[in-house]
């Protein structure tokens, strides 16, 4: 069996089967569809594959079908692993096995293997949920400790757009009296798309004070269009790099942060929840001084 290779990193190249020679090639990876399949494989890893599982989806779904002995070599596997993974794929409705000597495999089309993995991931939610009263009655009939309640100041660090839009939206069901938001142009439209401004809307209907301060940037003139908010207002230019941050009922405080990563990665994202008394009033103050100045700050409504 002849081999070619090519003087690069491992991980700039990809081992590719030439049916037409018969032998193995190595090519660099373009960065184009790299980055591609970068997306494809993370969106595969949030919906429960592990790794090793969406190398050989995406490696069968990319090719004819395949022995499993192909398949462990082209990606370096151990084939008692690969026997099992391939099985494991097929429970979940991935893999096909094709009934001929030697056993063959073959991947379900890419949008009925996203349906079908998106459906799982409901079925477990849905019984989790069925569960969860079931769930509380038996932890509230366990034996309580006497514990005296006492307010304390924590905070807690959150990672990640999943984690941080839900605490989000657990804070505007906590709010009684007001709710204060500080946003930048590339967070409103994260918040718009997750459902927290839609909340907003309906609490500004309940007679709540719901306040929404937007940095001036075409992207939030764009959103804030849309939004069924009277009580928004533009901030000046000059305060561009103060972070997102919500304010509830001058209690409760998150804090967005965004840290840089590498060139051309997307940016990371974080937040800090806390109850803590000065750190909350030291926002609150920040946004009332930022809220109150009558110019250069705009105010627009909804039509």
């Amino acid at each position: 069996m002849v081999v070619e290779t090519i003087a690069e990193s491992p991980q700039r190249v990809v081992k590719l089967y030439d049916e037409n020679t018969g032998a193995w090639k190595f090519v660099r990876k373009d960065k184009g569809p790299l980055k591609s399949i970068g997306l494809i494989e993370n969106m595969f890893q949030k919906l429960g594959l592990s790794k090793n599982e969406i190398k050989v989806y995406v490696y069968l779904a990319r090719s004819k079908e395949r022995k499993a002995s192909e398949i462990s070599e082209a990606l370096s596997l151990h084939r008692t692993e690969t026997y099992r993974i391939l099985r494991d794929l097929e429970k979940r409705g991935l893999v096909l096995s094709v009934f001929e000597k030697p056993l063959k495999f073959i991947a379900t089309p890419f949008e009925r293997a996203i349906d079908a993995l998106i459906e799982a991931k409901k079925l477990r939610i849905q019984r989790l949920e069925r569960r969860k009263k079931d769930l509380i009655g038996i932890w509230l009939s366990l034996p309580q400790p006497e514990v005296k309640r006492t307010r304390k100041e924590v905070f807690q660090v959150l990672e990640g757009e999943e984690q941080i839009d839900f605490k989000a939206n657990e804070l505007i069901q906590s709010v009684h009296e007001q709710i204060s938001v500080f946003v930048s142009g590339e967070d409103l439209a994260r918040l718009y798309h997750s459902g927290f401004v839609d909340r907003l809307e309906k609490l500004s209907k309940k007679d709540l004070d719901v306040r929404l301060l937007a940095n001036d940037s075409r992207k939030s003139h764009f959103f804030i269009e849309k939004i069924q908010l009277a009580n928004v207002k533009f901030a000046a230019s000059d305060v561009e790099d103060v972070p997102t941050f919500v304010l509830v009922d001058q209690e409760q405080l998150l804090l967005m942060i965004r840290k840089d990563d590498e060139e051309g990665k997307r940016a990371k994202i974080a937040a800090l929840w806390t109850n803590y008394d000065a750190f909350v009033k030291a926002l609150e103050k920040l946004f009332s001084e930022l809220w109150n100045i009558e110019e250069p700050l705009k105010v627009t409504s909804s039509s």
